[in-house]
């Protein structure tokens, strides 16, 4: 059975405000949904393990996200992630981050998932990310010395969506124009339209809208 490494932030507020966040649910919950459909099994982890914030639980007329938040898998995986130390990545088939504005806290600067993200990537792994998933992208240190990044085509949340979203002054950085300064190249489409991006072994995604598609990239790639 194949198996994704799904590692998210322990980081609760947005930035430095008191607001609650953490991992966006549709982002975690449409990517588990389609993993789990194709037969695949997961691994919640997190930078220091143990129970991580999710917000957009509320969310109305999303079944899907009512359905895997709603199974006990997903909650014993949320209540107890694995911490970083025990991560063995060799385990696991593809990586995928799931966005929320926590990431940007801990994630987009944390070396020791980097690492892990990095040695998967050179042994032939996947890496999918979405919203401000692809943050967690920007350490990412190949053994060359180069950057993930350098030489590959990305998206993520994007500038006009923070604005939309009424986050602009709160976020600790713009993911945009982080990822336009190291990736090759930046790609957006219209605000909270399905985009999603796939160059070789790196699958980003735009927004939320954008979950499922970036988890069905990475379920071809990955084949039954």
């Amino acid at each position: 059975m194949k198996k994704i490494l799904i590692p998210v932030t322990n980081h609760a507020t947005l930035g430095t405000t008191d607001q609650a966040n953490g991992t966006f649910s549709p982002e975690i919950t449409h990517a588990i949904h389609v993993f789990t459909q194709h037969g695949f099994d997961y691994d919640i982890a997190s930078i220091a393990g143990g129970q991580v914030p999710v917000y957009g639980t509320d969310i109305e007329g999303d079944e899907v996200n009512q359905q895997v938040l709603a199974s006990e898998n997903f909650k014993n995986r949320t209540n107890s992630s694995l911490p970083v130390s025990e991560v063995n990545i060799d385990d696991y088939d593809a990586i995928f981050y799931p966005g929320g504005f926590g990431l940007l806290s801990d994630l987009a600067s944390n070396q020791d998932f980097a690492k892990l993200a990095a040695t998967h990537y050179e042994k032939g792994g996947l890496i999918g990310a979405v919203c401000h998933g692809p943050a967690a992208l920007l350490p990412i240190t190949l053994s060359s010395g180069e950057a993930l990044l350098a030489n590959k085509s990305v998206t993520s949340f994007t500038r006009e969506e923070e604005v939309d979203y009424g986050t602009i002054n709160d976020i600790p950085f713009l993911l945009e124009e982080a990822l336009a300064r190291k990736a090759t190249r930046f790609n957006k489409v219209q605000p909270w339209q399905e985009f999603v991006v796939e160059d070789d072994r790196v699958i980003t995604g735009q927004n939320p809208a954008s979950a499922h598609s970036v988890a069905t990239a990475m379920v071809k790639q990955l084949g039954s």
